[in-house]
């Protein structure tokens, strides 16, 4: 839907990476102020892969840590 009306725009996604490199807890931070495109946006970060998790500086194990992502809706370039 918003292809065919060639709308643009940015949404602002919160993640948090478990220690077993899990996202977790996907929430829109900013919206990109259409709500197709923020639910898209929050189906991309939870279809994501396994990230290598954070790890404490003192003993090296995994930890959680939260992210923020910008996540672009662009047109492709003709």
């Amino acid at each position: 839907e918003c292809k065919s009306e060639r709308l643009v725009g940015k949404a602002i996604v919160k993640v948090t990476i478990m220690p077993d490199g899990t996202p977790t807890d996907a929430s829109i931070h900013k919206s990109s102020g259409n709500p197709h495109m923020d639910a898209e946006a929050l189906r991309i970060v939870r279809a994501m892969p396994r990230w290598e998790p954070a790890r404490d500086l003192h003993h090296g194990k995994p930890m959680p840590q939260k992210f923020t992502l910008p996540i672009m809706f662009r047109l492709p370039e003709k």
